[in-house]
């Protein structure tokens, strides 16, 4: 898109899909700084991952493109999800909760990826981003003063940052092999059909988006995996035409078993169609071709996502992809590039000092490693439940978290601030239950008792461990979605509430009803111990939960919990469950 190369960019960015063009626009639009996209690719170029999660909205407007996307041919407004594992299916709304509190729909799309993507960079393009397509960058070098890149062709360019956005390949930066995420390692195997039925129209009582005719994924368990419905408008021969996308998830050991090669056309087809739920909506399907398109090994991660010395960032494939259940990649790689955004500006702030910009990339990478291991264990605790109840089956039986290779600390400090993730709560307990309800010996379930550190008695005493310390710092409060009412302990005031409803009634209308907690970086206070083994610190972000209180409730010797709980809220309780897990606090029981 851009004719002229220059020498030297501030930041360059090797790839050009939803994450790399979310954070090249960002960056134009809101910086001076010289950004150029390289993508080896000629686009649209096709790509998997058509039905988008809901977070995906915001972060679209906010790079200012979700005008776009919205009046655009390729997209259908989604509004949730149907998932039928056994018996009756479970259905929800994005963020169901909030919308049976307000009447508002959160929603997302279904897109045709290729266009999609393909938007998303000449958006970066016209937002300000030099973009250049079909160029392969093979290296990437470290310099005493900046960075270089190397193409195919031997030509270099130097750049002040390099960003990783090349999808899910080990990375040129980092250097190290990625790992697998969980202990699943999936094929995905897809198709698109014609005259296919849309799932809103199942005539059942349970279907809450058939009577506005609301679109919503569809996913439906059988013996060999799961398979996704979604609904995507596709030129074919010239003419935009409906189709859905048929994906079916499994292991490439049942690809070998008589009559389940599902590469092959007729075998998927045959397949689909003895699938509950999905094969009654595709049964009069055409499909519009005779090859099948696949994805192997998908869910993995990088052991490290950014490095303040040398000079690098990655982010969406290139950092983590999690397994597609509840279609998040789209939306971490968006998030992931506004992030990265954010770490970005502040690290050419001259005002900012160092050691702040070293705590931002420091959150960056720690903060999303978290995110990226809380969300797969919620998803294998999902894979536990359906193992559980198809014993007889490879697929099932072969699922689940392998804890034995550690948690990260970080991760533990997620999954004690947050309940599991609301939507897939709801699927996972039929609707009705909370993450009690979950079974006890499933990975998220068993990783969040590892993470517990216990009951505080109210007459024990709480108080500072010895060598523990405070400093003020600057933090970037990640996930930090924008347009979300955050999961408890939080809480949210009738004000902020009424902000949320006000948003989602026109995100581009009232795009500034509420701000990103991406958007800068908070002043925050950092915990942490001297000589500690793990180095963890625990943060409090200081317009957020004021958590500096507990730390001058604790200064003087400590304090009894009856009384910290008669003085603190309720997140500044949460800290100090936190920093007991850390070590920073002390809990000494009464009588002792």
């Amino acid at each position: 898109m851009t004719e002229k190369m220059s020498d030297y960019y501030d930041v360059i960015i090797m790839g050009g899909g939803p994450a790399g063009s979310t954070l090249a626009a960002q960056l134009a639009r809101t910086t001076n700084l010289s950004v150029a996209v390289f993508d080896k690719a000629k686009f649209p170029r096709e790509h998997i991952g058509e039905s988008l999660a809901h977070p995906t909205t915001p972060a679209l407007e906010e790079i200012g493109a979700l005008d776009k996307v919205m009046s655009s041919e390729f997209k259908v407004k989604k509004f949730g999800g149907i998932f039928k594992w056994d018996g009756t299916p479970s259905v929800g709304f994005f963020d169901h909760e909030s919308y049976v509190k307000d009447g508002v729909h959160r929603w997302a799309s279904h897109v045709n990826r290729s266009e999609f993507d393909h938007l998303l960079l000449q958006h970066a393009a016209e937002c300000g981003a030099n973009v250049f397509e079909e160029m392969t960058i093979s290296a990437f070098e470290r310099l005493a003063d900046d960075c270089e890149v190397t193409f195919n062709d031997g030509g270099k360019v130097r750049c002040g940052y390099f960003v990783d956005a090349s999808g899910r390949r080990n990375s040129i930066a980092s250097k190290k092999k990625r790992s697998y995420l969980s202990g699943y390692k999936n094929i995905a195997i897809w198709q698109h059909y014609t005259g296919a039925t849309h799932a809103y129209s199942i005539p059942e009582d349970w279907n809450i988006f058939n009577d506005k005719s609301l679109s919503p994924i569809a996913c439906s368990a059988f013996s060999d995996g799961w398979c996704w419905y979604i609904p995507v408008p596709k030129v074919i021969d010239g003419e935009r035409v409906m189709t859905h996308s048929v994906g079916i998830v499994t292991i490439p050991a049942i690809l070998k078993e008589p009559g389940k090669d599902f590469t092959e056309i007729d075998q998927f087809t045959d397949a689909i169609k003895d699938i509950p739920l999905i094969g009654e909506l595709v049964r009069n399907g055409t499909p519009i071709s005779d090859k099948m398109q696949t994805a192997t090994n998908y869910s993995m991660i990088n052991d490290k996502f950014a490095d303040f010395d040398e000079r690098w960032i990655l982010v969406g494939d290139a950092a983590y992809f999690v397994d597609p259940l509840f279609s998040s990649g789209v939306a971490f790689a968006m998030h992931h590039g506004l992030s990265a955004a954010t770490v970005l500006k502040a690290t050419f702030d001259d005002s900012i000092d160092e050691q702040h910009k070293r705590d931002l990339w420091h959150d960056y990478d720690m903060e999303w490693h978290g995110i990226a291991e809380s969300f797969s264990l919620s998803i294998d605790q999902w894979y536990h439940a359906i193992g559980k109840s198809n014993p007889d089956s490879i697929y099932w039986r072969t699922r689940g978290q392998d804890l034995s290779a550690g948690i990260r600390e970080q991760t533990f400090q997620i999954l004690l601030s947050t309940t599991m993730e609301p939507d897939l709560l709801r699927v996972l307990t039929d609707a009705e239950g909370t993450q009690a309800d979950l079974d006890a010996d499933g990975p998220y379930m068993k990783a969040y008792g590892m993470a517990d550190p216990g009951v505080i008695g109210d007459g024990d005493l709480v108080s500072l461990t010895p060598g523990a310390t405070i400093r003020k710092s600057l933090g970037l409060d990640i996930p930090g979605f924008k347009g979300f009412a955050p999961p408890p302990p939080f809480e949210l005031t009738e004000e902020e509430d009424a902000a949320l409803t006000k948003y989602w009634e026109d995100p581009v209308a009232n795009g500034d009803a509420v701000i990103s907690p991406l958007s800068r970086p908070l002043p925050c206070h950092r915990y942490s111990v001297d000589g500690s083994a793990s180095g963890v610190e625990v943060r409090s972000f200081d317009e957020v939960d004021g958590g500096k209180v507990v730390w001058d409730c604790l200064a003087d010797g400590g304090m009894r919990y009856d009384e910290l709980r008669r003085t603190l809220t309720g997140l500044q309780l949460h800290l100090v469950k936190l920093l007991w897990r850390t070590g920073v606090v002390t809990v000494t029981p009464a009588g002792s």
